[in-house]
């Protein structure tokens, strides 16, 4: 066993190599699971639904991800094949896992007749806390960094010395969107948990928020990047986020006039 001093990989045994970036995404899933097994037990659901939903929807959002990736970046796979399954390499885009977990999450919960937004508003806050996480698998596989910035731009951010050094890429210092999206990620959880979730009065409050919010913070840090995916001109993932925004915006509308009472 020997363990790497690059930011990459975390250990290797034998044959076997950890790296840093699955351990991050399953640490941040790991973190959102436990948020929603608490929110479940308030409402007084039993624990084993959510363990179910679970595996179920980190397969499925794992493989949406991908998904996502690889159709946006084609060209690249279609010449190696062999390289679309591997995603400790990289190449997760974080919307098509939240799209193929929503359609997952809407039929498992239908099945159990637990209402969609009441789920929503448990688990959503959460998966916030997973994106935070999983942006710093970006930072050890040094991708989705933004355009070139000076080293004294870092230097005003305070960052610390292998924050600022890791972003040395291609002979230029580059700005750290991972930083920026994973602190924005975490602003938006605790205007969630400490002020939509104290004052709204209606369930799906919470998970039109994520919206709103998770909008808002991916449409300006993705202007700052230098790897988006991209659709003719337009940047997919700010196109996205424009949708997430409208859904957020619209869902609150609905539920001001028509939604039900908050559960808890």
């Amino acid at each position: 066993m020997q363990l790497f001093p690059d930011y990459k990989t975390f250990l290797t045994i034998g044959s076997l190599s950890i790296h840093y970036y699955a351990i991050v995404i399953l640490a941040g899933a790991l973190i959102a699971y436990a948020l929603g097994q608490y929110r479940f037990k308030q409402l007084g659901y039993d624990k084993g639904i959510l363990s179910d939903y679970f595996f179920g929807l980190l397969l499925l959002g794992i493989a949406g991800a991908r998904l996502w990736y690889v159709i946006f970046m084609w060209p690249q796979y279609a010449a190696h094949p062999e390289e679309i399954i591997m995603i400790w390499h990289g190449g997760l885009a974080i919307q098509g896992g939240i799209v193929a977990g929503l359609i997952y999450s809407y039929y498992f919960f239908r099945k159990r007749n637990i209402p969609f937004l009441v789920a929503g508003d448990a688990i959503m806050p959460g998966v916030l806390i997973a994106q935070a996480c999983g942006r710093w698998g970006n930072f050890f596989n040094r991708e989705a960094f933004g355009s070139a910035v000076s080293l004294s731009y870092l230097k005003r951010l305070h960052l610390p010395a292998f924050i600022i050094n890791n972003m040395y890429i291609d002979g230029a210092y580059h700005h750290p969107t991972f930083l920026y999206e994973s602190v924005g990620n975490l602003c938006v959880f605790l205007i969630i948990i400490l002020v939509v979730r104290h004052f709204a009065k209606h369930n799906g409050a919470q998970f039109f928020a994520y919206f709103i919010g998770y909008g808002i913070v991916r449409f300006f840090v993705e202007g700052l990047r230098t790897d988006s995916l991209m659709l003719g001109p337009i940047r997919m993932a700010q196109l996205t986020s424009v949708v997430f925004l409208a859904v957020g915006i619209a869902g609150m509308i609905y539920i001001h006039y028509k939604g039900t009472n908050k559960s808890y």
